[in-house]
């Protein structure tokens, strides 16, 4: 189920969503993409956080009912996905990350890294 989010800006979207471990899960994702490249802006599109680098979307963010949603286009754009996202439910353009899953023990800041390093290079991760 895709849980939609009224929020305008990323502030109001953070205090919407429940206090749980999927907000914590988020804010780690979050940080995890601010920190690889300061200057994507963040914001909302779809209903949900959004990063954008020169006025494309790079990744979307959202809380969904059960798992936390990282969308990035077109995941095999990404060079060695597979091997970086092993134990994430992943499907052609979206993430899911679990509760049971410790971020600390997977490659996903490394995915994101290599994710925004694509988009930097001119390459893009879309459909």
């Amino acid at each position: 189920m895709i849980m939609l989010y009224q929020a305008k800006t990323p502030s109001e979207y953070l205090k919407t969503i429940d206090d749980d471990w999927r907000k914590e899960k988020l804010m780690l994702i979050r940080k995890m993409i601010q920190k690889n490249e300061p200057k994507l802006k963040e914001g909302i599109r779809y209903k949900m956080l959004s990063y954008e680098y020169d006025g494309k979307i790079v990744f979307c963010l959202n809380a969904q009912k059960s798992y936390v949603s990282l969308y990035v286009g077109n995941v095999e754009k990404v060079a060695n996905a597979k091997e970086l996202l092993v134990g994430f439910s992943v499907g052609k353009g979206c993430i899911r990350i679990s509760k049971r899953i410790d971020l600390a023990e997977t490659k996903l800041e490394e995915f994101i890294k290599k994710t925004i390093d694509l988009w930097k290079k001119g390459g893009n991760t879309d459909c």
